[in-house]
């Protein structure tokens, strides 16, 4: 019987032993343990290190910060976020593979860091970096039925200058196949001409034990399905490779503005039979850096206004969430962002799928050190041995994404003046280059003379240059490209809904806690704030206004990506030395995803389809400024302005392009604080009224109010487990205006459909928990998350303030 058993095996059709991949994300049912003693149940991602506490003992450094500047070393609090992510962690999780599959592999996003893998007890993979996707073949280690699947992890300290995060904080896919597949990182579907009313496609096709015995068709269909080009019978070489040309009429581009997305359906037979199918979403766009043309998308000529971004997502921390980067995404756009920097690591898949579906176009990035260490413990340890592996997987695994429109080889590389630095930038971006001949590539340099003068800047696609704006003329004079890239610009830090008098442009925010009043070098007196006046930078850097000049005025200047998009975990410039502070102040939003001021700012000047109109300060200032010169800004795209305090004419203004603050901003510099009504009138070019923006004082508190954000536009959710609601809560007065400086204490409660995930306030002075269900408010707002249950019905949230004795409840609809 057994015998027989067999001789059907051998004869039974390839159909019946090999069929198309199932893909199964390795989300639930996850063990986690530090120590292999005491084990909890998680869901991954994870970040095990963001529920805290915060603690300055978790990161403390005595460092001196070269890309500061600095030369002595000096005690460093918060620098990577003051989490527990040092140490070791440890996850577990059977998985189930039916007899039917005769080849499997595991798919990880990222994880932090250095993951060894196990299976029923056998090492079968290991992974230097933690920010870069990696798969294992599993196959001579599985089983028909249950496995065990384990998952090391070890963080060192000083292995990073900002918070990397903890654990398995990207999916975790397993994919089971036949033995004959097509491989999508084998697989480069890339637009080589556009032109004449059609564009012209060149895709490889490639797989693993596959060859001539092997076909495959592929077929192209666009938004609605319909088939826009086709080959069947397409035969493999020796090798288990194809090029071919496809040819779509009347194509729709992808671009920010209108992202639109084709599907590549591919389909592997043997002999005649399916043995595998995948489906791979693409653009049809080109990219291309000229002296002539500067950066173009599509042969049209445009300017980057792009923005840098940390991984983590503030009180998520690192663990990769849907709903939340498509909250940062949109977030981005509205301000007229068409651009985002990975900085400095490299991204996630999911995060790229939305940049696609959205309209974000991105240069990802891959390291932020190569040879010579910026921290003890960095990235410098694995590169002679995974640089290559690494940029290789970072190419492969992200090429199809229509967004990414260049690749960043390094970010202010120590080697940036050497001979060494030289020949390690030829050799990197020549791999790019030849994975990927339809991109350019740049990294982002920090000093310009070194890099010019050891010819590391003329060497690259795209030469990228890290603030010192005054340089810019010198560098171009001396780059054979014809043109640079801001590649992180301003550097200039506020807190939200802070204001300090007086107000002065200074490049070193330090203010007392006690005085009202800038005490330069206060560090010992500070309160760990800057002011959203706008007008403060670092020593390095500069206002957004300074950049503009150069992209407005120089055509060689072809875009800037902004530090930062918002606010994160780690690196709290200029209170690095201050305790407690343990997130930045760089970010255009706060850390809880809160638009500062400076939004407003950059939205004036970016967002050409939409009008702004914004003013500050708030209006709600205690008795003691009653009379104090308190300045009044507009950021706003009209040219003029008149404004108003209780119905008195403060005057008409216009903008000044010859003065650094008066060409992007109007400014009433010498107003006097009364409470009361401040308006603004705008008026356009031709001097007529275009519109107007009143801020009120507040009175007593009296209410909460409650603004929900979802990926769905209504307030709702899926029932997926994953979704998530961000929930603006703010203190108000019977009329709704906003308490600007209240810090009352919320508590949190969530039932039904739903459960309590995180709350963020956006001070960087905050030490308390993101993963309990109570926080102060910081300057009259948070920001509280509810995640959707898997089972529908209805999220209630319930916000109560017992100072003031009032609450508010939220029903969230989980669908």
């Amino acid at each position: 019987m057994k015998k027989q058993l067999i001789t059907m095996l051998l004869v039974a059709p390839l159909s019946v032993l090999a069929q198309p991949r199932k893909e199964i994300t390795l989300s639930d049912n996850w063990s986690f343990s530090h120590d292999k003693k005491k084990w909890q149940t998680v869901s991954v991602p994870h970040d095990w290190a963001i529920a805290g506490p915060f603690d300055k003992k978790w990161d403390l450094q005595k460092v001196a910060i070269e890309q500061n500047g600095e030369t002595e070393a000096t005690e460093k609090s918060g620098r990577s976020g003051a989490l527990p992510w040092i140490g070791v962690g440890h996850y577990r999780r059977t998985i189930n593979i039916p007899r039917k599959w005769m080849h499997a592999e595991l798919l990880f996003d990222g994880a932090m860091a250095e993951p060894t893998v196990y299976l029923n007890g056998e090492k079968v993979g290991y992974w230097a970096y933690g920010y870069n996707s990696f798969k294992i073949d599993i196959t001579p280690y599985m089983k028909a039925g249950e496995n065990l699947l384990e998952v090391d992890l070890q963080n060192l300290e000083e292995s990073s200058r900002w918070y990397p995060g903890a654990g398995i904080y990207r999916p975790v896919k397993l994919i089971l196949t036949g033995n004959s597949i097509i491989d999508p990182w084998k697989t480069f579907i890339r637009t080589t001409d556009i032109s004449r009313g059609k564009a012209q496609l060149d895709i490889t096709v490639g797989g693993n034990d596959i060859d001539e015995q092997n076909s495959f068709d592929i077929e192209l269909t666009d938004a609605q399905g319909r088939v826009v080009a086709q080959q069947k019978g397409v035969g493999l070489t020796y090798r288990g490779e194809k090029n071919l040309r496809l040819t779509v009429q009347d194509p729709k581009l992808w671009t920010p503005e209108t992202p639109y997305l084709y599907q590549a359906r591919i389909r592997l037979y043997q002999q005649g039979d399916l043995v595998d199918e995948v489906s791979q979403k693409f653009g049809i766009r080109t990219v291309l850096c000229s002296r002539e043309g500067g950066f173009q998308l599509n042969g049209v000529t445009r300017k980057l206004k792009g923005v840098c971004l940390h991984h983590d997502l503030g009180p998520l921390g690192a663990a990769i969430n849907k709903s939340a980067l498509i909250r940062q995404i949109k977030m981005m756009k509205a301000m007229g962002c068409d651009a985002i920097r990975t900085s400095h690591n490299m991204p996630s898949q999911m995060q790229m799928d939305i940049c696609d579906s959205l309209g974000m176009m991105v240069m990802a990035e891959s390291f932020d050190m190569w040879k010579y260490p910026k921290c003890k413990n960095g990235y410098a340890r694995f590169f002679d041995e995974w640089a290559e592996k690494d940029l290789t997987n970072l190419i492969v695994v992200n090429r199809n994404h229509p967004c990414i429109v260049m690749w960043s080889i390094g970010n202010e590389i120590p080697e940036q003046g050497s001979a060494e630095g030289r020949l390690i930038s030829i050799r990197l971006q020549g791999l790019c280059n030849n994975l990927d001949p339809t991109r350019p590539v740049t990294q982002g340099m920090d000093h310009a003379e070194k890099s010019l003068d050891g010819g590391f800047a003329q060497v690259m696609n795209v030469p990228g240059f890290n603030y010192r704006v005054h340089k810019y003329q010198q560098n171009i004079e001396r780059l054979p490209q014809g043109f640079l890239l801001g590649s992180e610009t301003a550097s200039t830090v506020s807190s939200r809904g802070v204001y300090k008098f007086p107000v002065e442009v200074t490049d070193n925010s330090l203010y007392a806690s006690w005085s009202p009043n800038y005490i330069p070098g206060a560090i010992d007196k500070a309160d760990g704030q800057c002011s959203s006046y706008d007008v403060e930078y670092c020593s390095w850097s500069n206002l957004p206004d300074d950049d503009w000049v150069w992209q407005d005025d120089k055509s060689w200047v072809i875009g800037e990506f902004v530090w930062t998009g918002y606010d994160y975990l780690g690196e709290p410039t200029p209170y690095d030395e201050y305790w407690p502070s343990r997130s930045s102040y760089f970010g255009i939003c706060d850390l809880a995803g809160l638009p500062k001021d400076r939004y407003y700012l950059y939205r004036s000047h970016w967002n050409t389809q939409q009008h702004t109109i914004h003013l500050l300060p708030h209006w709600s200032f205690d008795k003691e400024r009653r009379g104090k010169v308190t300045p009044v800004y507009c950021y706003t795209d009209y040219p003029t302005a008149e404004l108003f305090v209780n119905g008195k004419s403060q005057g008409k203004i216009s903008k000044n392009p010859n003065s650094r603050l008066d060409r992007y901003r109007l400014r009433w510099n010498d107003v006097k604080y009364q409470p009361g009504e401040l308006k603004v009138v705008v008026y356009d070019a031709q001097g007529n009224k275009a519109g107007e923006k009143t801020i009120c004082t507040a009175g007593k508190p009296a209410a909460l109010q409650l603004d929900t954000w979802t990926q769905h536009d209504a307030p709702k959710l899926k029932a997926d487990g994953d979704d998530m609601a961000f929930v603006t809560v703010s203190l108000t007065d019977a009329k709704g205006i906003l308490i600007p400086d209240a810090g009352d204490q919320l508590k949190f409660e969530v039932s039904g459909a739903g459960s309590f995930e995180a709350v963020c306030n956006g001070d960087a002075t905050s030490l308390e928990p993101f993963k309990q269900p109570t926080m102060k408010l910081f300057n009259g707002q948070l920001v509280v998350i509810v995640r959707a249950a898997k089972t529908p019905g209805i999220a209630t949230l319930k916000v109560t303030d017992k100072k003031r004795n009032i609450s508010k409840i939220l029903q969230i609809s989980v669908e």
